[in-house]
This record gives C-alpha cells, sequence and structure tokens, in this order.
C-alpha cells in the first residue's frame, strides 16, 4: 500500500516517543496496531466482495450466451424437422396417388 522505508518508521517511532512519552507508546501502538489489522480486513472484505461481483456478472453473461445458444438450436432443429414432416407428407401424397387410383375402376382389376 504505501512505501515506508526502516529509517522514515525510526523516525515515526522517534517522534511518536518524545510526543507521545514512553508510559503510553506501548498502549498508543497497540492500538495503532488494532486499527491497522481493521483497516486491512475491510479491504480484504472489499476486494473480495468486488471479485466476487465480478464473476457473478460473468456467469450471467456466460447464462445468456448459452440460453441464446440454446434458443438458436432449438429453432434450427425446428425449423429441420418441419421441414422433414412436409417432405415426408409430399412423399406419402404422391405415393398414396400413385397406389390408389382416382378414377373410375379399370377392367383388370374387375377380372
Amino acid at each position: 500500500m504505501f512505501d515506508v522505508a526502516f529509517s522514515e518508521l525510526l523516525v515515526i517511532g522517534v517522534v511518536a516517543l518524545v510526543v507521545i512519552g514512553p508510559e503510553r507508546l506501548p498502549k498508543v501502538a497497540r492500538t495503532a496496531g488494532h486499527l491497522l489489522g481493521r483497516m486491512q480486513r475491510y479491504v480484504n472484505d472489499v476486494k473480495s466482495d468486488i471479485s466476487r461481483e465480478m464473476k457473478l456478472e460473468e456467469l450471467k453473461k456466460l447464462r445468456t450466451e448459452v440460453q441464446d445458444s440454446a434458443r438458436s438450436l432449438e429453432q434450427s432443429v425446428s425449423s429441420e424437422m418441419k421441414a422433414l414432416e412436409q417432405s415426408v407428407d409430399q412423399t406419402a401424397q404422391s405415393v398414396a396417388q400413385e397406389v390408389l387410383p382416382t378414377g373410375p375402376a379399370s377392367p383388370e382389376k374387375k377380372a
């Protein structure tokens, strides 16, 4: 997060010792450590929440893509099935017309 060198920490420690005093410095350092820890946990929680939301958005996009692909496939299969049914119906009608005569009965079949 912050680039703080050891020499900078040393200067901060000396200034804190002079300003706060040796009696209260351990308590202040402990409190500062607790606050820093809370802040780090909060930042980590926010990062994980953002990451989770990004993954959720990606999953939603993937779901919509899969649903669109499924609809497209369903429409394609449906149109192919209709075309096949029409072809079968036409073939059946032509076969029925060839097998069953539409005119008066022929003399060959009466005998």
